[in-house]
């Protein structure tokens, strides 16, 4: 199609499937930019080319686009194997339509199965994690007020006691007190709303650099890889700091508290690069900003990893299992997401958040 020519299909693009829409004789009239990817091919190169001559399809998936422009039945499959030129073996799920488009007579929608593990597990495991949220936001509420009590109390009693000695018991009550406090707090703090601008990744990433190399000046190498291409964000510079700053930070203190086995020097990479054609919260988008994480701690343990972002879940002595939680509301206030791989010696934690451009 000349590039003069608007594209009938333009709007196909935005979706998340990858979609092939074929003429009478099953040559390709269109594909969409998650089909470009998919199939590791540009359209320009397969247009007018038939569809066995991009990827081998099997005897069953022929004889479907068959019945489908004879008889007009449309077709779903599970479990599809279609093997690219390059060899690779797709494992999808599909369905063909029949189109009546004078370019086109089959709308072909291809979703890689692990695409779709993958964005189900995401929305169930977001509902889990606001239902947890609700629930730990009305215990912090519950909770409030009676520590107040205690601490008021503990204070009289200290006023009354005549033994300084017994002081030193009523000053816990009252330091404790004051540490659950400020748990609740933080608990119900990251609803504020946003205050969205343009913001610099870069400039929020140096912010976090400097932080934590004067709180870890001994034990820690920041490196810095950054496109510099990238435009800004429009976004919450103050929340994107703290995400940013809560997940490094818990990089550096589980390095400063790992074991002789593993490097005594801790290494964190603050890691940028754009990303193209992303399904971010159901959405999808031509950029999207990447953002990386990188360490060569000791890795996050087995046990909490599938409930790592969950409130009050540390796997550090002492943490208060807020960290991750924050950094992850933050970001999908962003519509963005954050996702984590881990084995002893490396953990990376990637931000996606989409990128508007004029």
């Amino acid at each position: 199609m000349p590039d003069n020519v608007p594209n009938p299909f333009g709007g196909l693009d935005l979706l998340s499937s990858s979609v092939i829409l074929l003429d009478k004789s099953f040559a390709i009239r269109y594909m969409n930019s998650a089909a470009e990817n998919l199939l590791a091919i540009s359209s320009r190169a397969v247009i007018g080319c038939r569809l066995e001559s991009v990827v081998e399809c099997p005897l069953a998936f022929q004889e479907a686009l068959d019945n489908t422009l004879t008889l007009g039945w449309s077709y779903t499959g599970q479990s599809i194997k279609l093997e690219r030129s390059d060899g690779v073996i797709l494992h999808l799920n599909c369905t063909v339509s029949p189109s009546d488009t004078q370019e086109a007579r089959l709308l072909v929608e291809l979703w890689p199965i692990d695409q779709q593990l993958k964005a189900t597990r995401e929305e169930r495991l977001l509902e889990q994690q606001l239902a947890n949220r609700e629930l730990i936001r009305n215990l912090a509420h519950e909770i409030k007020n009676p520590l107040g009590g205690i601490r008021g109390a503990a204070q009289l009693l200290e006023h009354e006691l005549n033994n300084p000695g017994l002081r030193e018991y009523t000053q816990v009550i009252i330091k404790e007190a004051d540490r659950l406090q400020e748990l609740m707090k933080r608990l119900l703090s990251p609803h504020r709303p946003m205050q969205p601008g343009p913001v610099n990744i870069h400039e929020i990433l140096e912010r976090v650099r400097s932080l934590l190399s004067a709180e870890f000046p001994q034990t820690l190498t920041v490196i810095r890889d950054y496109d510099t291409s990238l435009p800004e964000l429009v976004g919450d510079r103050e929340q994107l700091i703290q995400a940013v700053l809560n997940i490094a930070r818990n990089a550096a203190q589980a390095i400063k508290g790992q074991s002789g086995s593993v490097p005594a020097t801790g290494q964190i990479t603050l890691r940028t690069r754009v990303d193209r054609q992303v399904t971010l919260a159901k959405r999808r988008y031509r950029l999207a900003l990447e953002l990386q994480v990188i360490d060569n701690g000791p890795g996050i343990p087995d046990d909490i990893r599938e409930k790592m972002f969950y409130p009050l879940v540390s796997g550090r002595q002492g943490g208060s299992g807020l960290g991750l939680t924050l950094a992850q509301s933050f970001v999908q206030q962003h519509q963005g997401t954050v996702e984590c791989e881990s084995r002893p010696g490396y953990t990376c934690f990637t931000i996606r958040m989409p990128l508007i451009t004029g």
